[in-house]
């Protein structure tokens, strides 16, 4: 990632901190409309406190996208457990859609194009290193 796209990324995520908890609100309930499959894998979650684990672990990977590197091992152990709890691969586009989506509706005009191609790279990048860790990694075509 470039230095102007975490710039970015953490000066969007500091307008979305004080909103936090209706932010987490919006993400789930976009997420399980868009993607009702994915509700089972949170039926035995209080989802107040999945919310607040969805935005304190956002803000810890957006305080390190300076230094990414500390954070993957982390995240490579969440990917994997996520395995226990039936995520699949595919879930992981669903989930990012859900988040641009809770973003946009968040951040309103300050969700810039910019701002929006900032938090795709950031999420794809950890998203990729997450199913790496969780599924191996894709085999390319011969």
């Amino acid at each position: 990632m470039e230095t102007h796209q975490i710039a970015l990324v953490k000066d969007s995520f500091e307008k979305v901190v004080p909103i936090a908890d209706t932010a987490a609100e919006i993400f789930y309930a976009d997420l399980f409309e868009t993607s009702p499959e994915v509700k089972p894998y949170f039926a035995n979650s209080d989802m107040r406190a999945q919310g607040q684990k969805l935005m304190t672990t956002l803000g810890v990977v957006v305080r390190s996208l300076d230094n990414l590197p500390a954070v993957l091992p982390a995240a490579r152990d969440l990917a994997i457990r996520h395995v226990g709890y039936g995520v699949q691969a595919e879930d992981y586009g669903k989930v990012g859609a859900s988040l641009l989506r809770t973003l946009e509706k968040g951040l309103r005009e300050a969700f810039t194009p910019d701002v929006k191609t900032a938090w795709t790279e950031t999420y794809s990048a950890l998203s990729g290193v997450m199913i790496d860790a969780a599924y191996g990694p894709k085999e390319t075509a011969p």
